[in-house]
């Protein structure tokens, strides 16, 4: 019986979850997509090809700022946008990324994906349990916007604040402020036990 019940508690928990996805998805996908640039702006009619100048497009916690973008179309439904230049992306609880390049993703109207590359390419989060900030690098790192994570590959490297974790591939749940990986090298940084040195009077 005891078994059972604990079958129903994790189903209905499950069930639970299911509906906080779906709804925070309802309301991301009613936000307004914010599109703006400040800079020269040309469209190629034959084509469609948009290239726009001191860029920025946000939608809720997410934005995009960049020197460039070039895409087919202001079309949010299902488009891929590439920026160029100085590319900032700020995500949600208080990250944010910047590179040289980004591929954004959009899906049904909602800002779905962005993958940044650079030489590196940088993440830093400002940590909720501590002053501390979370700090990335890596030749590629993706952010999925749903799942709330950043996929970091290619010689990727991540710091706590204290530690420090590398390896092929990493994947950084900003949410949660977890990190998973495989074949990792972690370098654990002692804490001093010494005290400061006393200052004469």
């Amino acid at each position: 019986m005891a078994t059972s019940y604990l079958r129903a508690l994790a189903a209905a928990a499950m069930l639970c979850a299911a509906a906080g996805t779906q709804t925070a998805e309802k309301a991301a996908h009613n936000q307004p997509i914010d599109f703006k640039s400040e800079g020269g702006y040309e469209v190629d009619f034959r084509t469609g090809k948009t290239i726009m100048h001191n860029v920025s497009v946000s939608q809720g916690d997410v934005s995009i700022t960049a020197d460039r973008a070039e895409a087919t179309g202001l079309d949010f439904k299902d488009s891929r946008w590439v920026f160029s230049g100085d590319v900032h992306i700020k995500a949600e609880q208080r990250g944010s990324m910047h590179s040289d390049r980004a591929e954004v993703e959009f899906h049904d109207n909602r800002i779905a994906r962005a993958t940044i590359k650079g030489a590196p390419a940088e993440f830093e989060q400002k940590r909720t349990a501590s002053n501390q900030m979370a700090r990335g690098r890596a030749g590629e790192i993706m952010y999925e916007v749903g799942a709330g994570t950043v996929r970091f590959a290619k010689d990727a490297w991540l710091t706590n604040g204290e530690n420090e974790i590398s390896g092929p591939i990493l994947i950084y749940d900003i949410r949660q402020e977890k990190v998973q990986g495989e074949r990792v090298r972690i370098t654990i940084v002692p804490k001093s036990s010494q005290s400061p040195p006393a200052v004469p009077e």
